[in-house]
């Protein structure tokens, strides 16, 4: 995929340090130099500039020939956390649907082409899936993606699917570009989103979207379940009615408080 044209403002190194930080994940805990340069697509020289900078600076540690984060790089989504109370405003709420339901519960904004969990109240039962707070995962194969997006134009719609990986997760991942405008619009109508096993096999979940008292669409909130405890009809008779009335509570707080940064920047069709 081609490169977007960046203004003049744009700082290049800046970016490739980002870039280095992002490469570090829960399946690459630890990098050599050369793993970053490849993955980053930097000379080595450029990549050991920016991670020996992260060292001095307290974001990434060294041992040998061997990098990783530090806790230090929690402190670049702090001040995004910590003045986003849309999360704080709906945890009680999803509490008390987990606490009626007995099924994991979450909070989910679109960034990008994402959705990112900024709010979760789980179950004891464990799954496959390992998702906390700042999972992300692609919006089309979601129950909470597909719920927001939506609520998008046909533009924005159109645009997304066209830069989208539409590669299956599982076999039962919907990736026909058609078969996606379709159940966006289905999806539109009703008002909520199902998604079966297409993210995982034996995951189902059900999400519906959470508007702020503009009426906008600015999050989703959204019901996990196991496929083999729970039907596609149990989900829609058992599931969806207490989860369209905590997202009717969690908006009811919204139109009150009015908090000034409900979403992600990435919401909406604003990028």
């Amino acid at each position: 995929m081609p490169e977007p044209d960046r203004g003049r403002h744009f700082v290049n190194s800046f970016a490739h340090g980002l870039a280095v930080i992002r490469s570090f994940d829960a399946e690459h805990p630890t990098r050599t130099l050369s793993e970053v340069a490849r993955d980053c697509q930097l000379t080595r020289a450029a990549a050991r500039r920016l991670l020996l900078t992260l060292v001095d600076l307290g974001y990434v540690h060294q041992d040998g020939r061997q990098f990783r984060l530090t806790p230090r790089v929690l402190e670049l989504g702090y001040s995004y956390l910590s003045s986003f109370t849309l999360p704080e405003l709906a945890e009680p709420h999803l509490e008390q649907l987990v606490g009626q339901v007995r099924e994991s519960s979450s909070l989910c904004v679109l960034d990008g082409d994402d959705v990112v969990y900024v709010a979760r109240v789980p179950t004891s039962r464990i799954m496959t899936a390992s998702i906390t707070v700042g999972t992300r995962f692609p919006a089309h194969v979601t129950s909470v993606g597909r719920v927001i997006l939506a609520q998008l134009t046909e533009e924005e719609i159109e645009t997304r699917l066209a830069r989208a990986d539409l590669s299956p997760l599982t076999p039962r991942t919907m990736v026909a570009p058609d078969a996606l405008r379709a159940e966006l619009r289905r999806v539109r109508r009703q008002g909520y989103a199902i998604v079966d096993q297409e993210l995982e096999l034996g995951l189902r979940s059900v999400a519906a979207p959470v508007r702020d008292r503009g009426g906008e669409v600015t999050a989703a909130v959204n019901i996990a379940v196991h496929a083999g405890r729970n039907s596609l009809e149990s989900v829609r008779r058992d599931l969806l009615p207490p989860l369209l009335d905590t997202v009717a509570r969690i908006e009811a707080d919204l139109r009150i408080t009015g908090p000034a940064r409900a979403a992600s920047p990435g919401t909406g069709t604003h990028r």
